[in-house]
């Protein structure tokens, strides 16, 4: 096996993660947003409820980017 592919490997690990991280700050802060302004204005429960949901499915995307993307290269470079 060449070596440039452990690295390979340790990157695309570390790429994927890193994204699999910052998606989970980034839904812990968006989730613990709406139930402040749920609690401030209950009577918008709704609208924070579907903005909370827009906002998550766009954060989830970059690990499934990031995952997504981290197969083809490995897959391009190993070339199974």
């Amino acid at each position: 096996m060449d070596p440039t592919v452990g690295f390979l490997m340790i990157g695309i690990g570390l790429l994927m993660g890193l994204s699999a991280m910052g998606a989970g700050i980034g839904d812990g802060l968006v989730t613990g947003r709406a139930i402040e302004g749920t609690s401030r204005q209950p009577e918008l429960y709704g609208r924070l409820q579907t903005i909370m949901f827009i906002g998550i499915g766009v954060i989830e995307a970059l690990p499934i980017i990031s995952v997504v993307f981290g197969i083809l290269v490995l897959l391009s470079k190993v070339g199974i």
